[in-house]
């Protein structure tokens, strides 16, 4: 997800900088006094507080302020991220916007401040008075403008300094070159960040060969669950005798162990874009633990993404796959197959279903050509993440 707060004084031009961000990154776009124009609109629980506070005079609080950007946000999980004009204001609501972000799973990746010499800014706004005919753009109101802005901007731009995501850009260029300016910013912001996925689909859908290949193309480390305990296995580790001796039992892996064997991944893995991973998390339990130690390592899940098949076609893709050396122990007989594909149905589908509510699942129609199903999953990839292409 990528969130941006754009700051500028009145005349700075974000209005226009705005538009291009929200169209080129696929942004939600989130100002105040839109959404309480619109909550007041719709009648909201939220609106109606806000709009009895306005008519008695009074300032809207920090607190119906931050319920309404939750709300918007949750409301639009198909965003890529969102864009902030006007909030946070003050020092205050930095530190507001810090902790919904930390509730919300993801962060401000950058506050870019568009700046403008104060005489410039007069003489734009008054240029704009001349054919707007809107009665603020005057100079005396427009100084007074000006003057609330440094005294409420500057402790909030000294906030996200000493975090080092706050840049200045040069508002007093043309447009395109402000623009490109910012795109360099952002372009840099996007290429930190790990591109974390996780590979859904039933057996048989072709999580496997996919995941590999993602993972060549975007520099990914492949996490497979499967291959990691039986490399345990094949280097007779102590993990790998214990692995080894529940299978014999027929008992299954515990959480403590996969755990480990990731954690061991992610911090020995150097240089990597990011991780996708396949067969993990399978329970809601796991998907806890995924998200805990993402964030444990300063990263976070980017796209979810689910590979579908109908039922009938994955039984005919395992049955086959039983008659060649790709053999896994529950494609010997039907009845193991249905077992297997039963099983994902009661304990994968929920944690789908979890994710899909928090971030939104991308849906794969995985019938057709391998290099079809690779090139819909490409596209999806790279539509949400332009650092990539």
């Amino acid at each position: 997800m990528l969130n941006i707060a754009l700051f500028g004084p009145p005349g700075a031009g974000k209005g226009t900088q705005s538009e291009s961000l929200i169209k080129d990154y696929n942004l939600f776009y989130i100002s105040t006094g839109d959404l309480l124009r619109k909550e007041i609109k719709e009648q909201t629980k939220l609106g109606k507080e806000a709009q009895s506070i306005i008519a008695s005079g009074g300032l809207v609080s920090d607190e119906i302020i931050v319920q309404i950007i939750e709300k918007t946000i949750t409301d639009n999980p198909d965003a890529n991220g969102f864009l902030f004009d006007g909030f946070p204001r003050t020092y205050i609501q930095a530190y507001i916007l810090e902790g919904l972000m930390i509730k919300l799973n993801t962060s401000l990746n950058c506050l870019i401040s568009l700046e403008v010499p104060e005489e410039e800014s007069v003489r734009r706004l008054l240029k704009r008075g001349e054919s707007s005919g809107r009665s603020d753009d005057n100079e005396i109101v427009i100084r007074n403008r000006l003057k609330e802005y440094r005294e409420k901007t500057l402790p909030v731009l000294k906030f996200y300094k000493d975090k080092g995501v706050c840049f200045d850009v040069d508002s007093t260029k043309e447009i395109p070159e402000v623009k490109k300016s910012i795109e360099s910013i952002i372009q840099n912001e996007l290429s930190k960040r790990l591109l974390n996925i996780v590979l859904f689909g039933y057996p048989g859908s072709g999580r496997g060969s996919q995941g590999k290949a993602i993972a060549k193309k975007y520099g990914l480390e492949y996490i497979a669950t499967g291959p990691m305990l039986g490399e345990e296995i094949e280097k007779d580790t102590e993990i790998g005798k214990h692995i080894k001796a529940l299978y014999e039992n027929g008992q299954l892996v515990p959480d403590e162990i996969v755990v480990q064997l990731i954690e061991q991944k992610l911090e020995n893995s150097k240089n990597v874009k990011g991780f996708i991973f396949k067969g993990f998390p399978r329970t809601l339990v796991q998907s806890y633990i995924l998200d805990g130690m993402l964030k444990k390592h300063g990263s976070s899940l980017s796209k979810i993404i689910e590979i579908e098949v109908p039922t009938l076609e994955l039984i005919r893709r395992l049955d086959e796959r039983s008659k060649t050396n790709d053999c896994m122990p529950y494609d010997t007989s039907t009845a193991k197959i249905v077992k297997r594909l039963q099983e994902h149905e009661s304990k994968t589908v929920p944690v789908i279903e979890k994710y899909n509510e928090l971030h939104g699942v991308v849906k794969i129609d995985g019938i057709g050509t391998f290099d079809e199903v690779f090139e819909r999953i490409s596209f999806e990839i790279e539509n949400g993440f332009k650092n990539l292409k």
